[in-house]
């Protein structure tokens, strides 16, 4: 007997709709055979269905059974077929009958004793069902929340194969899984940090204002313990809320990796990554075999810090410079294509020189030039020139450090950048980009209007400093920022003005 039921594969972290058809025929020795391009886990899914079904105190079909996955053409992978296929199994048998089969997109990972265990990437799955006009789910109890983020799609989380198979013939009555997506921001939203918490430090939390301000990529350059770990960490603190569409799309990647927690149905928070100097190409831009988001798209619609910048090797480094303009990862195989998201902030620390004190007043610096020079040669020019701000962190005196005035803190950063945020909205409406920093030259032409002093300004930097057409491009972008900030329409010379100043590393020695 024939059996059909509809499942989802990830692609990446794209779902694919997937049939599920079981053929349990009537004679033959007892032997069971998957195809459809499955991986080792949906190969082995097998052997967790047979036990699950007896566990069950059901009877596994004694005949020949064969496992088909369509489409044939695309790679299986998880164990997010074992609830499907063992239904299809009793079905096939002629144990369990059911007229609403059809319906449903059933997913879930089998234990021995028959338990449904849940599996990774429901989010996306429940994405792909909806846009393929499924409004019924049936979904690990864990992942029951996750998959009712999506509206009006019915979600039944289930516990077991037998409360799965009870409830489809009939016999059990399951109530919907239905989430508050407000409530979920409420109680997760909250940050348990604050630029409060920065003793001094007023003209990097002025940049990182302007950064913020804008989506403009920022470096730090100073010696260590002057509070770039600190005020990195911090600055997601300052940006604007995750909007529901942006954290859909940042959960539906953690949860294809198995980052998104227990009890976690969303992202409330923009995300910050702080990966180690020691990552891995594919670790840090994604790929594998089968592949797989990396930190650049873990930091999709928030933050990538990367302290000792220094420190990454140069091929690793080179890697985000083509992301960092795009706003997406693309991994080739030889397969085929697959491009992740990748639209982030990124924030840099650095010392100055390999020891860190180079310009420090608080202890010699025990480098020679060459070993200087050849320290921050390890970043390209091409990959400094995608950076919009760049600046010093110095030291903080003893006075500064125990100083018990009121700081800067969040929620004050934070109304300036909402604010200019606002501004940029409102100009961008009919256009892609909603942030200065995502500017095309064209835009950059049509929104960023200079004077006479602006142009006499900016041509003596360019020409002083041998900037590229890049930076000219940046220093506009940035000056257009601190333009929203201050609520002014046109571009000022002292804006200009702080705006190159934020070009440190380009400057000519």
């Amino acid at each position: 007997m024939l059996a059909k039921l509809y499942s989802v594969t990830l692609v990446g972290i794209d779902g694919v709709i997937c049939e599920v058809e079981v053929d349990v025929a009537r004679g033959g020795f007892e032997k069971s055979l998957i195809v459809g391009l499955p991986d080792a886990a949906v190969k082995e899914s097998i052997e967790r269905v047979k036990s699950a079904i007896i566990n069950c105190g059901y009877e596994y079909p004694k005949t020949q059974s064969l496992i088909n996955l369509a489409p044939a053409d695309v790679k299986k992978a998880g164990p997010a077929f074992d609830l499907p296929i063992a239904l299809g199994m009793l079905i096939g048998k002629g144990t369990l009958a059911s007229a609403v089969l059809n319906d449903f997109v059933i997913i879930g990972e089998l234990a021995l004793d028959g338990r449904v265990r849940e599996v990774n990437g429901v989010l996306s799955m429940a994405m792909t069902a909806a846009a393929n006009g499924f409004k019924r789910m049936i979904v690990p109890l864990e992942n029951a929340e996750e998959a009712a983020v999506v509206q009006d799609m019915e979600v039944y989380g289930v516990g077991s194969l037998t409360q799965a198979a009870g409830f489809l013939s009939g016999q059990l009555a399951l109530e919907t899984t239905a989430v508050d997506i407000d409530k979920l921001f409420d109680a997760a939203s909250n940050y348990e940090v604050d630029f409060a918490d920065v003793k001094g430090q007023e003209s990097a939390k002025r940049a990182l204002t302007i950064a913020a301000a804008g989506g403009h990529n920022i470096m730090m350059i100073g010696p260590p313990g002057a509070g770039k770990t600190m005020l990195s960490q911090r600055l997601a603190t300052i940006l604007p809320g995750l909007s529901v569409e942006e954290s859909l799309e940042t959960t539906r990647i953690y949860s294809s990796v198995g980052l998104l927690g227990k009890g976690r149905a969303l992202l409330a928070t923009r995300p910050i990554r702080m990966p180690h100097h020691t990552a891995s190409g594919p670790a840090l831009v994604g790929g594998g075999t089968n592949p797989r988001p990396g930190e650049l798209s873990l930091a999709h619609f928030g933050i990538l810090f990367l302290d000792e910048f220094a420190e990454f090797p140069r091929h690793i480094l080179e890697m985000i410079r083509q992301p960092l303009e795009d706003g997406f990862v693309t991994v080739s195989r030889a397969k085929g294509t697959i491009r992740f998201p990748a639209q982030f902030m990124l924030v840099a620390a650095m010392n100055p020189c390999p020891c860190g004190y180079f310009g420090s007043d608080s202890r010699r610096c025990k480098c020679t030039p060459g070993q200087i020079e050849r320290y921050m040669s390890k970043i390209s020019g091409p990959l400094v020139d995608r950076i919009d701000i760049h600046i010093d962190v110095p030291a903080i005196s003893f006075s500064k450090l125990r100083s018990k005035s009121d700081q800067l803190d969040s929620a004050t950063m934070r109304e300036d950048v909402v604010r200019a945020r606002d501004v940029q909205g409102k100009r961008f409406s009919d256009d892609k980009p909603m942030t200065n920093a995502r500017m095309s030259h064209k835009q950059v032409r049509t929104f960023c209007e200079l004077d006479q002093a602006c142009e006499m300004l900016l041509k003596q930097a360019m020409t002083e400093f041998g900037l590229s057409a890049r930076a000219h491009d940046k220093i506009c972008k940035v000056a257009r920022t601190i333009a929203d900030l201050a609520g002014v329409e046109n571009i000022q010379p002292e804006y200009i003005a702080e705006a190159v100043s934020y070009r440190k590393l380009d400057r000519k020695l």
